[in-house]
């Protein structure tokens, strides 16, 4: 069963950076997109950006524009989500996941493999 991890996360101030990253089977990682979410309690998972593969040109929601990059290594197995400036409604569970229908879209149910997320705390 493939699952991602992610890593990264913690409490950080506002105007804060931190950077998120996200490890999987190289066998897969190769081949997939790669999104980020987020999520709150008693909240829907919200998408944050996604990482295409196969044309390196990757999509945000707008809440992430100008603050957040999303990258990958030279590997292409780990994926990175570098977030700049970061603000008290940032803070949530972050995940990362596998975009399983290949057309980069910002829906949840397009993807899969979930990991099982990395807490980030901004305070204010």
């Amino acid at each position: 069963q493939v699952q991602l991890a992610e890593s990264g996360g913690g409490l950080v101030q506002a105007g804060d950076s931190l950077r998120l990253s996200c490890a999987g089977p190289e066998r897969t990682m190769v081949r997939y997109n790669v999104g980020w979410f987020r999520q709150n309690p008693g909240r829907e998972r919200e998408f944050v950006a996604v990482d295409i593969y196969s044309t390196s040109s990757p999509h945000y929601a707008d809440s992430a524009k100008g603050r957040f990059t999303i990258s990958r290594d030279n590997t292409k197995t780990m994926v990175y989500l570098q977030m700049n400036s970061l603000t008290a409604d940032d803070t949530a569970v972050y995940y990362c996941a596998l975009d399983l229908f290949g057309a980069g879209t910002d829906n949840p149910a397009h993807y899969g493999y979930w990991g099982q997320g990395t807490q980030v705390t901004v305070s204010s």
